[in-house]
């Protein structure tokens, strides 16, 4: 029997001597305590400890952790939306004790901030200026958090605003706002392309028939400087002017008859075209230019009578 007690105390020893041990891992800090009371903080590494005596009643993460916190508020313009908060935090190392007696549920009471900033300052302003400000959002619940936190050993390494979640129907509707304004401006410059294309097509236009008049005017030029070079030639063997002139109908007539007769297909009719009607031009054209030079001296002369009557008049005034 004794036997047995001694093999009883003797496992009894060795399991105390193995459970004196122990190790902690990187990053991590655990908080032993003697009888229930806090003793110590260990940091990773191996350790010893009283068996029966001494207990490890938590081990703490030092690690950067994050917590997500979706908020649903109202804006200022009365829309809802919901938002959703990253908040990257860390246990400092040196507030373990803190950290791990002095606050129960830390993910409540950091959410409880988040809420609560949130809260107070997406309803002062509008929907458009929430995507606009985000990040100010996030510094205002980052200064919050920094404040209340750091006395129970936690800091607020980050805070980030990483979503913005309308209602439904306000995403639909801004989303055919921004369909209406883009239909808008594709219009606008629809719009002024082809104003452009007419503009320019007026200016070819006007080009156009600017050089085309001054090809014609060109033309008439050459063909009275030839007109005048053959009256010229005539004029010195003996023909006169009317007679050149005449000559000069007559061979046009002829040239243009030719012209005719060579083209296939033409619509073109000269009509009259025997040889009489170059004569009977030339006669007209030189009874219009007499008579309009008749007119002409008339005019001249009876201006010339009125002026004289009136400077009469002056006179004998």
């Amino acid at each position: 029997m004794e036997q047995y007690v001694l093999i009883f105390l003797g496992l009894l020893l060795f399991l105390g001597f193995l459970r004196s041990f122990f190790t902690v891992k990187q990053q991590t800090a655990a908080i032993v305590e003697r009888f229930g009371r806090f003793h110590s903080i260990r940091t990773s590494g191996l350790h010893l400890k009283i068996p029966f005596v001494d207990r490890i009643v938590a081990r703490v993460g030092l690690k950067i952790q994050q917590l997500d916190v979706i908020v649903e508020t109202k804006t200022k313009d009365d829309v809802f939306v919901k938002l959703k908060v990253s908040v990257q935090y860390v246990v400092i190392r040196e507030k373990v004790y803190e950290a791990f007696y002095k606050l129960e549920y830390p993910h409540d009471q950091i959410t409880s901030y988040v809420f609560d900033v949130v809260r107070a300052e997406v309803p002062k302003m509008k929907l458009d200026d929430v995507f606009v400000k985000k990040d100010d959002i996030a510094i205002a619940v980052k200064s919050e958090l920094q404040d209340a936190m750091l006395d129970y050993g936690y800091d607020i390494i980050k805070t980030l605003v990483t979503d913005i979640d309308p209602d439904s129907q306000v995403k639909e509707a801004m989303n055919r706002i921004n369909a209406s304004e883009r239909e808008k401006i594709a219009a606008q410059f629809e719009g002024d392309a082809a104003r452009i294309l007419i503009v320019e097509k007026a200016k070819a236009e006007a080009e156009s028939k600017r050089l085309q008049g001054q090809g014609i005017a060109d033309q008439r030029r050459e063909i009275a400087r030839g007109l005048e070079e053959s009256v010229e030639v005539l004029n010195k063997v003996g023909i006169n002017s009317q007679e050149a002139s005449a000559l000069i109908v007559v061979t046009q007539h002829y040239d243009t008859l030719q012209s005719i007769g060579e083209a296939t297909n033409t619509n073109l009719i000269l009509l009259p075209n025997s040889p009489q009607a170059g004569s009977d031009m030339l006669n007209n054209m030189v009874a219009s230019f007499t008579a309009s030079n008749q007119i002409g001296e008339a005019m001249k002369e009876q201006k010339a009578l009125t002026i004289n009557q009136k400077k009469t008049e002056n006179g004998d005034t």
